[in-house]
């Protein structure tokens, strides 16, 4: 059987959900994002891991730590997401697929969120969405694992 386990990485300031911008970001926090994702992955037939860091050195190391034990990375990597050119380069030097997730629509808000420096080495970006941008993520790693392809 093919592997079926996801890590989901949270990047800076994703431990302040619920408390962080509430009008942005809700008033759900991290451990009820990651309660639901195993809920949700349970029905999919998914194992999840979970890292999240504020430290971008800490990110780099899930990323490449990540090879050959998952099938797939859904990454939010928050504000580096904008200028990390170095978790863009630990993305395109694993041979695990990456897709990228913000729980808000950053291409409506703030100009410097608008550009992504990681989204040219992932398979894909979802954003806008809240926690379900972190299920439309898991929902495309099951797709590819059932052979589901575009």
């Amino acid at each position: 059987m093919k592997n079926r386990k996801c890590l989901v990485i949270n990047g800076p300031n994703l431990n302040r959900l619920g408390k962080r911008e509430p009008g942005i970001y809700g008033a759900q926090t991290l451990e009820d994002l990651q309660a639901e994702l195993v809920s949700f992955s349970r029905g999919l037939l998914m194992d999840l891991s979970f890292e999240q860091s504020n430290n971008e050195g800490d990110i780099i190391d899930f990323i490449h730590g990540a090879e050959g034990e998952f099938c797939g990375i859904v990454l939010n990597a928050g504000a580096y997401t904008h200028y990390s050119y170095a978790i863009r380069d630990a993305i395109a030097s694993v041979d695990v697929p990456v897709i990228e997730v913000h729980l808000s629509n950053v291409h409506a808000r703030e100009e410097f969120r608008r550009e992504s420096v990681i989204a040219p080495v992932t398979i894909g970006q979802i954003s806008g969405f809240g926690f379900d941008s972190y299920r439309l993520a898991l929902q495309v790693f099951h797709n590819q694992q059932k052979g589901d392809t575009l």
